[in-house]
């Protein structure tokens, strides 16, 4: 789902989430809710592969999130590549292995604005850009 095309049907019960910014060697995280409509940076999970799992399952236990938000890349003109299965791939195994309910957002740029905001850790940052602009999609 793209939230700059339309805004998600986001049962007005969830509110708090965990968001991914995912990559191949690290995926950035960031915790926010609804009511505040921003988000909190939080460590970057530095994993690949099955390695990913454990960090991730330890960060969703913390947190307690009532949904997950994945942000999905794509090319400046919205086609597809192979980051964009990648990341929609990594949506639908958080989906199958937590039971969560998964939101997937358009992250064009998302790394180039945490980086203009000052981010210290750019996947972190990335993953708040993501989230903030889910939530403000929110109705």
């Amino acid at each position: 789902m793209s939230a700059s095309a339309s805004a998600p049907e986001v049962p007005p019960h969830l509110g708090s989430f965990l968001a991914f910014d995912f990559g191949l060697k690290r995926t950035g995280v960031a915790v926010g809710n609804r009511l505040t409509r921003s988000a909190t940076p939080q460590p970057t999970i530095r994993a690949e592969g099955q390695a990913r799992w454990a960090p991730l399952a330890a960060r969703i236990a913390e947190w307690q999130p009532d949904a997950l938000v994945v942000g999905v890349p794509c090319h400046p003109d919205g086609a597809a590549h192979d980051n964009t299965r990648r990341a929609q791939r990594f949506a639908r195994q958080l989906r199958g292995r937590f039971g969560l309910p998964v939101y997937e957002v358009d992250e064009r740029y998302s790394t180039t604005e945490a980086h203009a905001a000052g981010a210290r850790d750019a996947d972190a940052g990335a993953a708040v850009v993501i989230l903030e602009q889910f939530l403000r999609s929110l109705a």
